[in-house]
């Protein structure tokens, strides 16, 4: 898509926080990514061989308005602050976003995320997308436990990168509680099912990080977390 020169310039001017200008969101253009066109004339080279006249085969392409086209590329910049991900089911937003990130500097390839923090340690949520859910990771101080909560239909996965935990569960109807110890190394995944109050504990000396995956996106207004100790 770099050859098409509105796509060229929205991404551009987007990717350095510049303005752009559109005559007419409606008007449709019709887009194709250039690998496409490159993987296209490779066959064709390869098949000159061929005697006679035959048609090629017709390249994908994709019809947008100008202000589909802009909402978009703007939510690929916008995306370092909500964390969203586009459609990549979808091969044109595939093909689009790997087209505007070929427009950044190498100077804002980095950005940062949100941290709180507290005497625990520290969290940041890393990305998210409603058909996904989201991907948070924390690093926990010597000796303090997290979590102590259960959900109802939220599912999620531990999986601890650096340190020693004791993840414990005990489904909110029973008394049994259950135990695993993971160290970063083993890159062990632990499921978490709703119904089970669950905690992870740093057992270890140094901090432990820990990455999460939550089959929910977080809605503040309904978190479906219950409060709950492990340990009565």
């Amino acid at each position: 898509m770099r050859g098409i020169s509105v796509t060229a310039t929205f991404c551009h001017n987007i990717a350095h926080d510049l303005p752009i200008q559109i005559s007419d969101p409606k008007k449709e253009i019709e887009l194709t990514y250039i690998d496409d066109v490159v993987e296209a004339l490779v066959g064709e080279l390869r098949g000159v061989a061929e005697s006679g006249f035959r048609f090629a085969t017709p390249l994908p392409s994709y019809k947008i308005s100008l202000g589909e086209l802009a909402g978009l590329i703007q939510s690929f910049r916008e995306l370092r602050r909500s964390l969203l991900l586009p459609d990549f089911s979808k091969p044109f937003v595939k093909a689009l976003y790997a087209t505007y990130l070929s427009y950044l500097d190498g100077s804002d390839f980095g950005y940062g995320l949100d941290i709180k923090a507290d005497e625990r340690g520290s969290l940041a949520e890393f990305i998210k997308a409603p058909a996904f859910g989201q991907i948070f990771i924390s690093r926990t101080k010597p000796g303090v436990v997290r979590g102590n909560h259960y959900h109802h239909t939220k599912a999620e996965k531990f999986v601890v990168v650096e340190g020693k935990a004791i993840i414990r569960f005990r489904h909110i109807d029973r008394g049994e509680v259950i135990e695993h110890c993971v160290r970063g190394e083993e890159y062990r995944v632990l499921d978490i099912p709703p119904g089970f109050t669950h905690s992870i504990e740093n057992v270890g000396t140094s901090d432990l990080v820990t990455l999460f995956w939550a089959s929910e996106v977080f809605d503040p207004e309904r978190p479906d977390t219950t409060w709950e100790e492990v340990l009565k």
